[in-house]
């Protein structure tokens, strides 16, 4: 049998293979080609027609040229349909009413909202994406059933969409959908940017969910009102601020930092204190965004803080109050806290006023913080200046 098997293949079976192979790379060769003449011709195609249609752009908008003439053409209707929606994107807002009011009238709306409503899969997640872009009123109910699908990714583009809108009206399914508990398991960052494009010019909105939320959904809707608070919220804002849930406490912290002083000031030194280091930094990043000499007081306990990032936060807070660096240097010597000291030097040092600042001390011949400085660069060395020739140059500075 093993004799058998070495036989070589009759000749007319080596002829067949050789005319397969053959046959196989002619046809190859033929779709590669009829491909590449087939795609110049649509780009050539393509070319005309945008052409044509920007030329008549005005009158298509106005609705002087007839629907009919383009409508039922599938490469100029998406033509007609790409330009309108990157215009609704771009114009001006006193523009926009007239492009609505063009997919209205020739019907490029309403076959978009057909299609997110009845198609499935890559073409339905495509509809809901466009309708998020003409950002309509209408179009959020279409969007808003589409949140109820079973694909995931049909939801997040369903969640982009009511996003692009940027209609108050259109983060409340979002918002239902939050607490009902119908979008668990999507990712936080497409719902938190659509509600915040959503709620950015009525964020009380948020506050009106927030009080019946709890657990994730809280602390997600707590976030987003955090970036969009404004002055005006301060009383709400303090309710937050003592709330159990850390990820609350934070969101109200970054929200103070857009309201009064006189407001925000106690609360956000009480927050500074807060158990949870996080919530801290929080506070230390609000209290240095308010114009108030009082801040000091909170940054310099915040730069002993026992967390490292809220220590480098306020050491970098406090480096940039030019007038008071001197008598902040000396109150951190006073503190004796090593780990402060050397955050405030190194934001000194990496802001460019470390050498001054020095010479300021050593020109009011203040010997006990001088020698307290000095003490500091020969114990942290390492940690402030790994390079002994730099470390030898600001000790020199000190002398």
């Amino acid at each position: 049998m093993d004799f058998a098997s070495n036989w070589p293949l009759p000749a007319h079976l080596v002829m067949k293979g050789i005319a397969a192979s053959n046959l196989t790379i002619s046809a190859l060769i033929t779709f590669i080609v009829l491909r590449r003449w087939y795609r110049r011709r649509y780009f050539e195609r393509l070319e005309r027609h945008t052409s044509a249609i920007r030329r008549n752009w005005e009158g298509i908008v106005s609705g002087t040229i007839p629907p009919e003439s383009w409508r039922l053409k599938s490469l100029d209707s998406e033509i007609v349909e790409s330009i309108l929606l990157d215009n609704l994107e771009s114009l001006p807002a006193e523009e926009l009413p007239k492009l609505l009011e063009c997919a209205r009238r020739t019907g490029l709306l309403d076959v978009r909202i057909y299609q997110a409503r009845h198609n499935k899969g890559w073409s339905r997640r495509a509809a809901l994406v466009a309708l998020g872009r003409i950002r309509a009123p209408e179009t959020v109910p279409a969007l808003a059933e589409a949140l109820d699908d079973p694909d995931p990714e049909t939801r997040v583009a369903a969640i982009r969409g009511l996003g692009r809108t940027a209609l108050p009206e259109a983060a409340i399914p979002i918002i239902e959908g939050l607490l009902s508990g119908g979008l668990a398991g999507l990712p936080d960052f497409p719902i938190k940017n659509a509600l915040a494009n959503c709620c950015r010019a009525k964020p009380q909105l948020l506050l009106t969910y927030l009080k019946s939320s709890s657990g994730t959904a809280r602390e997600l809707l707590a976030r987003v009102l955090g970036e969009l608070a404004t002055a005006d919220m301060g009383d709400e804002l303090m309710v937050l601020a003592t709330d159990p849930l850390p990820e609350v406490r934070a969101a109200a912290a970054r929200a103070l930092a857009n309201g009064s002083p006189a407001v925000a000031f106690p609360m956000l030194a009480v927050l500074a204190n807060d158990p949870e280091w996080f919530v801290r930094l929080r506070a230390v990043v609000a209290v240095g965004s308010l114009q108030d000499s009082r801040k000091i007081r909170v940054l310099l306990r915040a730069i002993c803080d026992l967390n490292r990032h809220v220590r480098q936060r306020a050491a970098c807070i406090l480096a940039t109050m030019e007038p008071y660096l001197t008598e902040i240097l000396d109150k951190i010597i006073a503190n004796d806290d090593r780990y402060a000291l050397q955050a405030f030097i190194s934001e000194l040092d990496r802001s460019g006023a470390f050498e001054s600042v020095v010479k300021a001390i050593h020109a009011k011949s203040r010997g006990s913080a001088v020698n307290g400085l000095l003490e500091a660069l020969k114990q942290g060395q390492a940690a402030l200046r790994p390079r002994s020739a730099d470390s030898q140059k600001y000790e020199n500075v000190v002398r």
